[in-house]
């Protein structure tokens, strides 16, 4: 067992309202430069709809993420090393600037220098910031805000629930699903870079890129299935999120979960098994969400402690991933789920999917919510189907959707009684399999947690990686900024962990 950590987010969606503060503030922190003017690390999608760029899930075009081939191996959608070598001066699998957009400025002088007494009101035209001509505004990040962009029925997680899916105004769904770069456990893109420029760090899992290495192949845009990675195109470097390194080191959150209002993000430590990587992400597409939990190790076991010690990890992190509440959501609760875990990147971005109204509103009124057969049935009344959910975050699998849907459906009617009236629903807890302490507590960390408890993020982050480099400086032949007992060198001397590209 090679334990490693890993920095993770988890994001409950019933509390996103769609307000965008998270991608407006990463916007003014990170990509405010030249280049990057259609670049958001940080974006919110309306869904049902296609998304960010236009149709990213579409793995059959753009050839993202990893498959199993005839013989059961792991490899790239984007083909190996010879197949990448074939197209690496003309790369087809790329989202062109119309499935991004085109992003647009407004020449302000017209309002601030027109003549007084004019008979019309002046107006600012848009022009491209790309190439200066005018132009007209046809699509946007966010442009299927609250369904606005009429494109929801493209969304291809929609397949095959037509006829249960309504688009007219007050029948429709509608959830919002903030988006950020999920950090993979098997991340494709650096499997992918011919340069070596994208790598994994090891002292927490966060995937950077390399400015002096990139020269802009642009393969790590089309490996990458979420479409996280960007290209600067002044600079023709790939940039994408950093998860906010330099805050994360200095024990804070990210500028995203900061400024968020909604209050849904979480952020901790998660030890995992190196080992045990590459196995979780070879099995069958119904077992990945179950390989990659049995990925993660108890922060609370003894044994896990003790390894974590052994390999040099600091009493701050081992104390701060016991706390982590990433780990409990997915781990103790098991109410978070992965973002499309049949790409196979083992993602470390999860979420608590969203609850909703009843398709019959009447009928569910008249009920006594206290009934647990009565709670359950609602879960196949919802106005999100299950399939919906099912396909965005288990692979397909609508019997652990429904099991979490109802853990939280039972959550509220537990706390609802027992506010009111102070009664407890022996059923409900027996539906779900947990104690009234364990739904006090879950309730607690998901509605009126504080700010220490939603972010457990280890304040020695820097000294571990001071340690590490000195640790290395230490040993000869092995290159600054490796833990010579764990990792193995790498020739560009960078802190980051080896993805064995030969898998591809």
């Amino acid at each position: 067992m090679r334990i490693r950590a890993q920095v993770a987010m988890v994001m409950n969606l019933d509390k996103c309202i769609g307000c965008h503060t998270c991608s407006v503030t990463c916007k003014q922190t990170w990509t405010n430069r030249e280049g990057t003017e259609y670049v958001w690390f940080n974006n919110v999608e309306t869904k049902p709809g296609i998304g960010y760029p236009k149709h990213y899930e579409d793995q059959e075009r753009w050839k993202g993420g990893w498959k199993l081939d005839g013989r059961g191996r792991l490899v790239l959608r984007s083909g190996g090393r010879l197949a990448r070598l074939g197209k690496i001066f003309a790369n087809p699998d790329l989202p062109s600037i119309d499935d991004y957009y085109e992003p647009a400025t407004f020449d302000k002088d017209v309002l601030v220098n027109a003549p007084a007494g004019l008979s019309d009101t002046p107006v600012k035209r848009p022009y491209s910031a790309l190439t200066g001509s005018p132009m007209s505004v046809q699509w946007g990040a966010n442009w299927e805000d609250s369904l606005g962009g009429q494109t929801a029925q493209e969304d291809p997680n929609l397949a095959g629930l037509a006829d249960r899916v309504r688009f007219e105004f007050e029948k429709t769904f509608m959830f919002h699903l903030p988006r950020i770069c999920e950090h993979c456990l098997n991340p494709a893109c650096v499997s992918a870079c011919p340069s070596g420029a994208m790598y994994k760090r090891e002292e927490d899992g966060i995937v950077l890129v390399d400015q002096d290495r990139c020269r802009g192949w642009r393969m790590c845009v089309s490996a990458c299935p979420y479409k996280k990675v960007y290209v600067n195109h002044a600079t023709g470097k790939a940039e994408k999120c950093t998860l906010c390194f330099p805050r994360i080191e200095a024990g804070q959150p990210t500028i995203c979960a900061e400024t968020c209002v909604g209050r849904l993000r979480y952020l901790g430590i998660v030890w995992y098994d190196e080992d045990a990587v590459l196995a979780a992400a070879s099995v069958p597409e119904s077992e990945l969400l179950d390989a990659q939990r049995g990925v993660f190790l108890d922060p609370h076991d003894p044994v896990v402690r003790a390894a974590a010690r052994e390999a040099g990890h600091p009493e701050e992190w081992i104390e701060a991933a016991a706390a982590s509440p990433v780990w409990t959501l997915i781990s103790e609760y098991r109410i978070a789920l992965p973002l499309h875990p049949e790409y196979r990147t083992l993602p470390m971005v999860w979420y608590v999917p969203p609850l909703s109204p009843v398709l019959d509103a009447a009928g569910a009124a008249g009920r006594d919510t206290a009934d647990a057969d009565d709670v359950f049935h609602t879960i196949s009344e919802l106005r999100i189907p299950l399939e919906y959910l099912a396909s965005l975050f288990t692979a397909g699998d609508v019997e652990v959707v429904a099991g979490v849907l109802m853990k939280l459906a039972a959550m509220r009617s537990y706390m609802r009684g027992r506010t009111l009236d102070g009664t407890v629903a022996a059923e409900l807890l027996d539906g779900i399999g947990m104690t009234g302490e364990q739904v006090e507590a879950m309730y607690r960390l998901l509605a009126i947690a504080k700010y220490d408890e939603r972010y457990v993020i280890p304040a020695a982050h820097s000294r571990q990686a001071a340690v590490l480099d000195s640790q290395a400086a230490g040993q000869p032949g092995c290159p600054v900024g490796f833990h010579p007992d764990s990792v193995t060198p790498r020739a560009d001397g960078r802190r980051g962990l080896t993805i064995d590209v030969e898998r591809s």
